[in-house]
């Protein structure tokens, strides 16, 4: 399960979505991620889907990968579709108990799954279509206003794409921790949760010392490098807006208004 984790990696490629603007990217997927609780019912819901299979699609990443990156979400999946199950008003299906399953609970449950895992493909996809050097430059450029409320920008950008870039050398990590510990004898899959529970420690704590341990040869390789910060840097890589970041923007807001009409279509129809 934990090597199923994809969060915070890069693959490369060609495609156009690899090759927008990185600010571009982190704008539009901020927007589609809110369109999505625009959706009001299963029309406009199942256009957000096929618009998501489509962005995988033109990206060029597998199919498999994305699925893995909602794996290790399957347990909160379910449990907000089950408690959305049991919400639902009108007349009862069938009744557990005191507990009465309605048509409107399930139609909220199977819409609130879908919903979340839309949601989770597209977030991904900025990560998987975006290096970090440029991810990092994208935030700190979006972030520039902050300068004047004396907010170091370069030194949270930085921060935040290092912890992303990180989730991937945790997870092989914490791979590497559990095989070893298995191959020592430790039990972590029977008995009850406490002892399960119990059972991580000998994985926590060598997790722990191992990243601080990459933390401190981070810094020391930083200072090696004799950085200093983002004050007075030039940037390798300049970021600038071509024909393609236009036409990315124009197809999002067409898809967001796609999605209001649909909305309100079906308003009037019901």
């Amino acid at each position: 399960m934990i090597s199923d984790i994809t969060i915070g990696q890069y693959f490369p490629g060609k495609s156009v979505v690899h090759r927008l603007d990185a600010r571009i990217k982190i704008i539009l997927t901020m927007a589609v991620i809110v369109s999505l609780f625009i959706c009001k019912n299963f029309i406009s819901l199942a256009f957000a889907v096929l618009c998501a299979a489509v962005i995988v699609a033109v990206s060029g990443i597998p199919f498999k990968t994305v699925l893995k990156s909602i794996k290790p979400l399957v347990l909160i999946i379910l449990l907000t579709a089950i408690l959305n199950l049991f919400y639902g008003t009108g007349e009862p299906l069938f009744t557990i108990g005191s507990i009465k399953i309605t048509k409107d609970g399930i139609y909220s449950a199977v819409f609130m799954a879908v919903r979340i895992i839309v949601l989770i493909v597209e977030g991904s996809m900025l990560t998987y279509t975006t290096s970090p050097t440029d991810l990092t430059d994208a935030i700190e450029r979006l972030f520039k206003p902050l300068k004047y409320i004396k907010i170091d920008v370069h030194t949270l950008a930085m921060i935040m794409t290092i912890a992303l870039r990180f989730i991937p050398t945790l997870i092989e990590e914490i791979d590497k921790i559990t095989a070893a510990q298995k191959s020592r004898g430790a039990d972590m899959e029977s008995g009850n949760i406490i002892k399960r529970i119990k059972a991580l420690i000998p994985i926590i704590i060598p997790l722990f010392v191992s990243s601080f341990r990459c933390a401190s040869d981070l810094a020391y390789a930083m200072e090696c490098r004799c950085y200093r910060g983002g004050e007075g840097r030039t940037k390798m890589k300049v970021l600038k807006m071509g024909a393609r970041d236009y036409a990315a923007i124009a197809a999002v807001s067409a898809y967001i208004a796609l999605l209001i009409y649909f909305n309100t279509l079906m308003a009037a129809v019901i």
